[in-house]
């Protein structure tokens, strides 16, 4: 048996996934839906769109990491040239 997920829920969830780069099994679990069916969603947008979601969250979530090493790197550099002097 399956359940009928409303309209408003489903868009709540593919936001979360495309916008904040949320991983698709913890955007499911935390609205209570089968991974599965939020992947089927996703292909099923991507057909229209001619974009993969699921790539773009995934570059998107690699990007803001890369961010915060370079952040962590600037941050000891600038500590080392201040003990140089």
């Amino acid at each position: 048996m399956y359940k009928i997920i409303p309209k408003e829920i489903r868009e709540q969830i593919l936001s979360r996934i495309k916008n904040d780069g949320i991983a698709v099994p913890k955007a499911a679990s935390d609205a209570g839906v089968a991974s599965g069916t939020v992947y089927a969603w996703l292909s099923g947008e991507s057909k229209t769109t001619g974009c993969d979601q699921l790539k773009l969250a995934r570059v998107q979530r690699e990007c803001q990491g890369l961010y915060e090493i370079i952040g962590k790197l600037t941050v000891a550099v600038e500590k080392s040239k201040k003990g140089r002097l």
